[in-house]
């Protein structure tokens, strides 16, 4: 089940965030963004999602329309319950919010340094649009059509 996160759920998501991105950490020498964020201010402006697993939630997605695109600014697995296509299940969550909002796409980006995102996102039928230092992180683009 996806369903919005709950004002509680904000130390979860933080503490999830650590768990999932950490071994990015050596490999960017910096804490990726996603473990920066604030996610109280994500859950009150409603652009959070939990995904449940038959009991607590195990992923989260965050996402808000961006012009005519959905944008998805992060999602995170907890380590424990990867490969089990909790991912993709979020990635079709998105783009069916980005249909019934009436968006054309969903775009997104990952960090260089996340290798695994690069070939991931394109399996999945996202396209590389662009690649630019933003924020002091290398940052790799993709976007995929949805209407």
């Amino acid at each position: 089940m996806i369903r919005p996160a709950r004002p509680d759920e904000a130390e979860w998501a933080r503490a999830l965030v650590r768990r999932a991105y950490a071994l990015y950490v050596p490999r960017m020498g910096r804490e990726p963004a996603p473990m920066l964020a604030d996610y109280g201010a994500l859950i009150d402006a409603g652009d959070m999602r939990v995904l449940e697993d038959a009991g607590p939630p195990v992923a989260l997605i965050v996402l808000r329309p961006d012009e005519d695109a959905l944008f998805i600014e992060n999602i995170a697995v907890d380590p424990a319950a990867q490969r089990k296509g909790h991912g993709r299940t979020l990635l079709a969550f998105a783009e069916r919010e980005a249909r019934r909002l009436g968006l054309k796409a969903l775009r997104l980006y990952t960090n260089a340094a996340m290798t695994e995102n690069l070939s991931y996102y394109p399996s999945l039928g996202f396209r590389e649009t662009d690649r630019r230092e933003e924020d002091g992180y290398k940052r790799v683009f993709f976007e995929k059509q949805v209407g």
